[in-house]
């Protein structure tokens, strides 16, 4: 009995060690977790339940050069309510009033409220939502609703702030005003001028809040504040001019639409300063509708035809090659060069024909003649005279995606003796029309080549930040006696060369057509011709104000394809309306009304007045205001009855007055 008591005891003593030896490895890990590594356990759990959550901050606005609204953040709410916060007594209360409440604004029956927030409450859900994607009155009449409006810690309110990017404008530039979005993965697409300025000043600085997670992926706002408030951006001021831009936009859908042409594009620029005033780029949906799709004027480089033949005459002139009036015999048409066949588009050819001549009429065979001529033996001369110019470097606009300009050399692949007289007519290089354009427009800035400009300044309220001045990339591209004779050029082209059809006696414009082959590479080219119609120039001819450039890819060869045909009618559209309905020069209509009547009645009152110095005279038929005049001139105190014309005098016609005498008039 002894035995078997002691080895009881044996076992209990056995058991009470391990006990208390795991007692002591539980105290050890809870001191090890508390002081060891209890931090980066807190951490972790904070981690799951606690996420600090990034408010954006309410992107600046963007502006035209008149202070018309482009692009804006506007706010929108999702209000929400916690079921659980609310205390018995208050939820009770209140539930009735705030689903009346509810109900009035959405159209849903109170009863409806009633029955899904009592659901919501003792289902414990904490994150029911009231409504979606609400504008700030409408958040501001909800937040005012019964038990809402006790606010988060006693009626259980959840707001929830986020914004949205509008265009006022609609689809007119939207492109050009651009965007900023970034996808998925993380990865950001930025076009056009919101895309351009808005890490540097339009995004602002985000603020931050942080969230709870009360289970089922939904995270609820901790406390009704934010921890950091978000920043807003500054207000950027493009010199989008939003008249001339709606003048550009639908007379280039227009002709895109009559020619059903693949896509293209348009760029109004002041020719002083280098603002654009309008740019517009279009291209086909697959439904046959034109949108927005690429900023082709600032990004497609193409080949850009008959434009590009103000360039080499001007090398030609400037390097005193030929002057206008030098004669070149452009033969039948048609002329071999090292075994490639020019032709001009009249049939038969132009004959002998001056320089200028040959301008006007865009003979493609006299300036590959001139070129092959003067530079076949140092073709290098002709290409460095358009380096000279900048061609072959980009405009470094702000906007991004800046096409790459191609000016060929002898020593690369793609150079060939060929290659020189097919570059005097705009083939084996490539352009960007805002790069044509910006040539265009210093020949008609009197040789200065200014930098195309799309902002204007930067405005945090009524406080400028950053102001863009102009930029001058050349001072003075060449001779005054060059620009002068392509000047001439340019405005005899309208008026009697190839874009005679243009032609207008009311306003005067100078520019050049162009007609350039693409995809002439291609399998199946002569069976399906596609072309690319220009036409660029600058209005006034004298003088000038604006310089634009229309180009049209792939219009229907069964409608036409010639720039003057499809492309120059858009210039002049929007040249004319300019002129008429925005005038360059602001007029104020005369004060100054002939009205006949008026005039016989002011004589009237005028020979009256003249005639009677002491005499009273008849003042009956003459307006209140006259017959005043006239009896306050004789001295005499005026009383007045009613409203319009005299129908009757106290003192009568012919009776002599005395000063400060009293008379009544009746109207």
């Amino acid at each position: 009995m002894a035995v078997n008591e002691k080895n009881i005891l044996n076992r209990l003593y056995f058991i009470a060690g391990c006990m208390f030896i795991f007692g002591l490895a539980v105290v050890f890990k809870l001191l090890t977790i508390q002081f060891v590594v209890g931090d980066e356990y807190r951490a972790l759990a904070e981690k799951r339940t606690v996420k600090d959550v990034v408010i954006p901050a309410n992107r600046g606005n963007v502006y035209s050069v008149k202070g018309n609204l482009l692009a804006t953040s506007i706010p929108k709410y999702d209000i929400r309510i916690d079921a659980i916060t609310p205390s018995t007594k208050t939820f009770q209360k209140f539930l009735k009033p705030l689903s009346d409440s509810l109900a009035a604004y959405s159209g849903k029956s109170s009863s409806y409220y009633q029955k899904e927030i009592k659901k919501a409450r003792a289902n414990k859900n904490r994150y029911y939502l009231l409504a979606r994607d609400i504008g700030y009155s409408d958040y501001i009449r909800l937040r005012d609703f019964p038990m809402l409006n006790l606010g988060a810690y006693k009626g259980g309110l959840i707001v929830e702030q986020t914004t949205k990017r509008e265009h006022p404008m609609g689809g007119i530039s939207m492109r050009t005003i651009g965007y900023e979005r970034e996808d998925d993965d993380g990865n950001i697409t930025r076009a056009g001028i919101d895309g351009a300025f808005g890490e540097l000043y339009l995004r602002g600085v985000d603020g931050h809040r942080l969230k709870q997670n009360i289970g089922k992926g939904q995270w609820k706002p901790i406390v009704d504040y934010n921890q950091v408030e978000p920043k807003d951006g500054y207000d950027v001021y493009t010199t989008i001019d939003v008249n001339v831009q709606d003048i550009a936009h639908h007379a280039l859908l227009e002709q895109l639409e009559l020619y059903d042409a693949e896509h293209g594009c348009v760029v109004v620029m002041e020719v002083k300063t280098g603002e654009i005033r309008a740019i517009s780029n279009l291209a086909k949906s697959p439904s046959g509708t034109y949108y927005e799709k690429r900023n082709y004027a600032v990004w497609e480089s193409h080949e850009p035809g008959s434009t590009f033949k103000l360039a080499t005459y001007m090398a030609a002139l400037e390097d005193k090659v030929v002057d206008t009036s030098t004669v070149i015999d452009t033969g039948n048409g048609v002329k071999t060069f090292y075994g490639k066949r020019v032709r001009d588009s009249r049939h038969g050819g132009y004959g002998k024909i001056s320089v200028g001549r040959a301008f006007e009429v865009s003979s493609n065979i006299a300036i590959a003649s001139i070129l092959d001529d003067a530079y076949a033996k140092n073709p290098m001369k002709f290409i460095n005279r358009l380096k000279q110019w900048g061609l072959n470097t980009k405009l470094d606009v702000s906007i991004i995606g800046e096409g790459d300009p191609v000016i060929y050399e002898p020593g690369d692949k793609d150079w060939s003796r060929n290659a020189l007289p097919s570059m005097a007519y705009g083939y084996n290089l490539r352009l960007t029309p805002l790069q044509m354009l910006t040539f265009y427009n210093a020949v008609a800035n009197d040789g200065e080549m200014v930098k195309p400009r799309f902002i204007k300044q930067v405005k945090e309220l009524d406080k400028e930040i950053k102001v863009f001045e102009k930029e001058v990339r050349r001072e003075k591209i060449c001779s005054d006696a060059t620009l002068g004779a392509v000047q001439a050029m340019l405005k005899n082209t309208v008026e009697k060369g190839t874009g005679r059809k243009l032609y207008s006696k009311y306003f005067s414009m100078a520019g050049k057509t162009g007609t350039a082959q693409t995809e002439y590479w291609m399998k199946g080219w002569k069976e399906n011709p596609r072309y690319v119609s220009s036409f660029a120039g600058y209005f006034p001819a004298e003088n000038p104000k604006y310089s634009c450039i229309v180009v049209i890819h792939k219009p229907s060869t069964k409608k036409g394809y010639y720039g003057a045909d499809v492309s120059g009618p858009v210039f002049k559209k929007i040249a004319r309306k300019i002129f008429t309905d925005t005038p360059i020069i602001d007029e104020i209509e005369s004060l100054e009304v002939n009205n006949a009547s008026v005039e016989e009645e002011f004589q009237d009152y005028y020979k009256i007045a003249n005639t009677y110095k002491t005499i009273m005279p008849n003042v009956v038929g003459l307006p209140a205001m006259d017959a005043i005049a006239l009896c306050e001139n004789l001295g005499l105190k005026v009383k007045i009855e009613g409203v319009g014309v005299v129908t009757s005098q106290s003192i009568p016609k012919g009776q002599k007055v005395k000063k400060n005498q009293t008379i009544v008039l009746a109207v």
